[in-house]
């Protein structure tokens, strides 16, 4: 993530005056982490203040739940689920309507069924990791605000996923799959080996078989190279 020079109005002591905004960093990469918190994490300069971290589902649920953010900036790929597994998991809190904690995607990844898996799961926004910290700050004030906040490159895309009238809203193949087996379906299309898969998702490589047989069960596919050919048409590589 790049960062400017000099800070727009505003930024200087925080996007909104003297509010701060509570934020919780979720992300499998600790030294991403420390990267944004370093960007953003300097509450008298940007008037965020990050009250907790979390590398996997499990820790994010936990942490969200104890510190009740106002937002969670949010990777999608992550061990134990995935961002849709923490939106689901986290569901009651985001309809609260006294403290809603708002979820904002934030990730390497531009790929359609990450961008609308996590909307359709209840985040508020998407950006991708090339973003300023200036324009993060911006995203997570909005976010808090209850905007909606997409990269610029994205939001024409969203907007066309889901009012375009060629394309069913809802892939009902893909929906057969659970969020695992999306995550083993799109590394192997994307040629990884059964045992870097297990590496990658903290999982043994007899789970990694497991799920790409359910996958080639559940998309009445014969093989991995069919399996590619079908990740691929959907664009999911």
């Amino acid at each position: 993530m790049s960062s400017e020079g000099a800070q727009q109005d505003g930024t200087g002591s925080g996007a909104a005056g003297d509010r701060t905004v509570r934020v919780v960093l979720v992300d499998d990469h600790r030294m991403f982490r420390t990267g944004v918190q370093a960007e953003i994490g300097e509450t008298g300069r940007t008037g965020v203040e990050v009250v907790g971290e979390a590398a996997d589902v499990d820790q994010a649920v936990t942490v969200i739940t104890t510190t009740r953010p106002e937002v969670v900036l949010l990777d999608v790929h992550l061990p134990g689920g995935g961002g849709v597994e923490v939106l689901r998991r986290s569901a009651a809190m985001m309809a609260d309507a006294e403290r809603p904690v708002r979820f904002l995607a934030l990730s390497v990844s531009d790929a359609a069924e990450d961008v609308i898996g996590v909307i359709r799961g209840g985040a508020r926004g998407y950006v991708t990791k090339t973003i300023t910290g200036t324009d993060l700050v911006d995203a997570v004030f909005r976010v808090a605000d209850g905007d909606a906040v997409f990269s610029p490159r994205l939001a024409g895309f969203v907007l066309d996923a889901f009012a375009s009238t060629d394309a069913p809203p809802i892939d009902e193949d893909l929906d057969r799959l659970t969020q695992r087996e999306r995550e083993v379906l799109r590394l192997i299309a994307r040629g990884y080996a059964y045992k870097e898969i297990a590496k990658q998702l903290f999982i043994s490589v007899k789970t990694v078989e497991s799920h790409v047989s359910a996958v080639l069960r559940k998309l009445q596919l014969s093989n991995r190279h069919e399996l590619t050919r079908w990740a691929a048409a959907r664009r999911l590589v």
